[in-house]
């Protein structure tokens, strides 16, 4: 094995682990990002309490897998209002 190699394998050790020990807060940053428009879609405490189960590390990955498997939310969206024009 060359110096050049193994000089290009420590590097992407150390790149990875430094990538893999960002991606919870990454995952994190999209969720609070997201917010909004879970608060409009589901109300504030749907909302809330749904975004806060996506910004947890491996409890959101979790309830997205399942959800994807169920294929729908566990907690649904609120009922859209109508308005009747007369």
């Amino acid at each position: 094995m060359t110096v050049a190699h193994s000089m290009k394998r420590y590097g992407t050790r150390k790149i990875m682990r430094r990538v893999s020990r960002s991606v919870p807060w990454i995952g994190g940053v999209i969720a609070i990002a997201a917010l909004g428009s879970a608060i409009k879609r589901k109300g504030v405490v749907g909302g809330v309490v749904h975004t806060v189960l996506d910004a947890i590390p491996f409890v959101g990955a979790a309830k997205n897998i399942v959800e994807a498997g169920r294929g729908r939310d566990f907690i649904r969206d609120r009922p859209v209002r109508t308005v009747v024009k007369a």
